[in-house]
């Protein structure tokens, strides 16, 4: 008998070893609730975050600050025009190395939601398609169109066994636990009628034939088939979006937009933190379990591969600006929502959801698992009023529009609208390495119809003459006047007209630039009018057409066109003469472009000389050399005195830039481009410039980028490092206090607070970099906070009234104070 219970304990205590060493199931499901990942319910927080839009030395940094904002899932496309720029030709190096990008995210702890699309939109050339696909006979894109979903299939499965091969399947131990086919189809699904449906259909059976390990999702699609999760994308899924269409699949969102990109002549886009926050809440207080940020690291569109109008810079009032840098309040504000949702996992993942309608405005959610767990949502949806709402017997204060988190149904750990992070500004400062640039010139020849080989009876449609190759192409026709045919008075010229369907163009006349024209984001189609000279005798045409990048969403793109179609003389003596087939020459690209004067070595070619005054030449080239500006700061060049053209440093394409395409505020819509520090090296770095249409480049700038200016704009009521409070009649108590009551300040990098630039208490208004003083305010605000904050990396700040004003001098003793304070960080000495 003893050797029998000696034998037992030896055998469960083997079993107890086993199963304390056995690796957790591998895989993906799902069911109503949420997804489970590896045998785990989770809760995800997600940001889009695309390898493309940034150099490979940035990913690690842009993975590890979306990591501490709370995120444990990054989102990206897989972007078909640049991994098959040719048919059959394939590239998935440098920045286009989407497995060591993925596998970068693994290595940080992070999981990867893959969306191969192959359409894939993202204010991408082309929404993703590549060219060729493009000319393939008798092809019509996202439809039941058997070339196209040829050459659908075929990517779809590259990109597949490529992720396959590479083990980056949750199954297979790797990052990956969804996948998405198409994007957005309920957009354009009309469109196709019948093969649209079918298309659907054919598109959700072909990704889970290639690989079923991982759900499969299809944002915004409605009629998903019972095997693909169907999710929202949005500003507020919880109010827009009716459910996943069928009851055993979760309610994800897959795009909640940070703000939006913009175009050229847009003025900027911004979404409120306190906005962003109150959405999510709400989703998750509504059986939400997956929200993805989009974007949370915008980047930049290098090169030429941002859609029609859309500027370089990308979703710049992302968490993470486009340098990288955090966005205060944004990125703070939204970890704490985070982290007050994981603090409530258990009650929302395993408690049963009822909900209290307490009037039209005010809401109360409670997850609650008998016996144990129990999470709480309190809400306010009215936009402009504040309420006090009676909960398990005790008074909550819940500012306007907004959502508190009680983990313990007990205790506010968070709530929406009011912000306890630091925020910051943003700053560009000339690099002073890098002052005095020595500018050099090339002047573009413009071309007639004799030099131009490639010849037309009528000027030849844009996106199919360039293939996607270039931007450029010169149109070039002659006409022989005799002096009756031109108008006898001297006051009196002729007008060139030129109808276009988009995008831009610039005119000359015998080899003069005579003026630009272009379309915009909604109108791509424009009337280009302009006044010339002509003499008697054979008179040159020319036009620079211009592409701002190819469509990238809608249906039937594949038969969208550009360029220049009718073209005629007005004022002849003879009335309007139309010349539109009046034989033209064409050519892609322009020459520097060709031999690459944005190279070291393709500079050589020409022969540059120095930029001594004033310039205002259309089609030139500008060259000059600068140092690797001081520090570690990302990098900007500033263009605001440029026209409309392209940047390259060191040979690498910094994009495109249009400084004199203004917004409706009078200003250029993006005027300071990204450099990264990876182009750069220690001298000797090669700016290189194309401006199409005429600037003068004495005031191109390179600049340093820093957030180091920094705020805090705190109530009395709330004290920013209180992690909870409560109303009681009047009276605001604080529940749970982690640090020293007031406003908490910290430099980044180390750096110091060199400056206290404004320090208010009482009602100051405004955002951080531009604070006011209000009717009230203490004496002894810049006192108090320069005391307290000068020469440190981090300070606490009291908001208590008595170290302000005595209660006798008190200049507003019946309003609750706000302190406002603005610090300048800098290096320690």
């Amino acid at each position: 008998m003893a050797i029998s219970n000696r034998l037992l304990s030896l055998v469960l205590f083997s079993l107890m070893v086993t199963c304390a060493f056995a690796e957790k199931p591998r895989g993906v499901t799902y069911d109503g609730r949420s997804m489970i990942v590896n045998g785990e319910r989770e809760l995800l927080f997600s940001g889009s975050i695309h390898y493309p839009r940034m150099p490979p030395q940035m990913w690690p940094d842009i993975i590890r600050k979306a990591k501490e904002g709370g995120l444990n899932l990054i989102q990206t496309y897989v972007f078909w025009n640049i991994h098959e720029p040719v048919q059959g030709q394939f590239n998935f190096e440098g920045n286009y190395d989407v497995v060591k990008f993925i596998k970068e995210i693994a290595r940080q702890g992070l999981y990867v939601t893959l969306r191969i699309g192959p359409y894939i939109e993202a204010e991408w050339n082309q929404g993703g398609f590549p060219y060729w696909l493009r000319e393939v006979p008798n092809i019509t894109f996202r439809s039941y169109n058997e070339p196209f979903i040829y050459h659908m299939k075929k990517y779809s499965e590259m990109v597949i066994d490529l992720m396959k091969k590479e083990k980056l399947f949750a199954p297979q131990g790797g990052p990956i636990i969804m996948a998405q086919i198409e994007n957005e189809y309920n957009n354009v699904q009309l469109a196709y009628r019948d093969n649209g449906k079918k298309y659907v259909e054919w598109a959700a059976n072909m990704a889970t034939s290639l690989y079923d390990g991982v759900p499969w999702i299809m944002c915004k699609q409605k009629d998903a088939p019972p095997h693909i999760i169907n999710t929202c994308n949005g500003r507020h899924c919880a109010d827009t979006f009716k459910g996943p269409n069928g009851p055993n699949k979760p309610s994800l969102w897959t795009e909640n937009w940070t703000a939006q990109y913009r175009t050229f002549g847009d003025p900027p886009s911004q979404r409120a933190a306190e906005d962003i926050a109150f959405s999510v809440a709400r989703f998750f207080a509504k059986n939400g379990t997956l929200t993805n940020y989009y974007m949370y690291y915008g980047g930049t569109n290098y090169g030429r591969t941002s859609s029609s109008f859309v500027t370089t810079r990308y979703y710049d009032e992302a968490p993470l600006d486009e340098f990288g840098l955090f966005r205060e309040p944004k990125w703070s504000h939204l970890r704490d929502l985070h982290r007050a949702l994981r603090l409530s996992r258990r009650a929302l993942l395993w408690g049963t959801p009822t909900v209290q309608k307490v009037n039209r405005d005010i809401e109360i959610t409670i997850y609650e698992k008998k016996g144990s767990d129990c999470a709480a949502f309190l809400t306010n949806n009215h936009t402009t009023n504040p309420a006090t709402v009676k909960f398990r017997g005790k008074d909550y204060y819940l500012p306007e529009k907004s959502v508190s988190i009680l983990p313990d149904c007990k205790t506010v750990v968070y709530n929406t609208q009011t912000i306890v992070s630091q925020h910051n500004s943003r700053n560009f400062v000339a690099s002073e390495k890098a002052k005095g640039l020595k500018w050099e010139k090339y002047q573009e020849k413009v071309p007639t119809i004799s030099e131009l080989s490639l010849k037309n009876r009528e000027p030849l449609e844009l996106y199919t003459l360039t293939k996607d190759t270039s931007d450029y192409a010169w149109y070039s026709t002659s006409i022989k006047f005799d002096r009756h045919d031109l108008p006898m008075r001297p006051d009196i010229l002729p007008v060139l007209q030129i109808a276009s369907m988009g995008h831009a163009l610039a005119a000359f006349v015998n080899g003069e630039y005579i003026g630009f024209g272009h379309g915009n984001n909604i109108e791509k189609s424009f009337v280009f009018q302009k006044p010339i000279v002509l003499k008697p005798g054979t008179n040159t045409i020319s036009i620079l057409a211009e592409t701002v990048g190819f469509p990238n969403s809608g249906a039937y793109m594949e038969k969208r066109f550009a360029g220049p179609r009718a073209i005629t003389i007005q004022g002849l003596m003879a009335g309007t003469l139309d010349i539109t087939q009046n034989d033209w020459g064409h050519e892609v690209g322009v020459f520097g472009e060709k031999e690459q004067l944005f190279s070291e070595e393709g500079a050589k070619k020409v022969k540059w000389t120095p930029v001594t005054g004033p310039t205002n030449g259309a089609v030139t080239w500008y060259k000059t050399t600068f140092e690797a500006p001081e520090g570690n700061n990302p990098l900007a060049v500033k263009m605001d005195k440029m026209q409309k053209g392209m940047m390259w440093v060191n040979g690498n394409s910094l994009g495109r830039y249009w400084s004199s395409f203004l917004s409706p505020l009078g200003q250029p819509t993006q005027f300071e481009y990204h450099i990264p520090r990876a182009f750069l090296k220690p001298t000797d770095n090669v700016l290189v410039v194309f401006e199409e249409t005429g600037g003068n480049p004495a005031d191109i700038e390179i600049q340093t980028v820093n957030r180091d200016t920094i705020c805090s704009i705190i109530t009395e009521y709330h004290p920013p490092n209180v992690k909870s409070w409560e109303r009681s009649g009047t009276n605001f108590v604080a529940i749970v206090e982690d640090l020293k009551t007031g406003a908490h300040l910290t430099c980044p990098d180390d750096k110091i607070i060199e400056k206290v630039e404004f320090a208010s208490y009482g009602n100051p208004d405004g955002a951080c970099g531009n604070l006011i003083v209000g009717t009230c305010n203490s004496a002894k605000s810049m006192q108090v906070a320069e005391e307290k904050c000068l020469g440190k990396n981090s300070c606490t700040i009291p908001i208590e009234r008595e170290i302000y004003d005595e209660p006798s001098k008190d200049p507003c003793p019946d309003i609750f104070k706000t302190l406002a304070v603005q610090m300048k960080c800098g290096n320690k000495n």
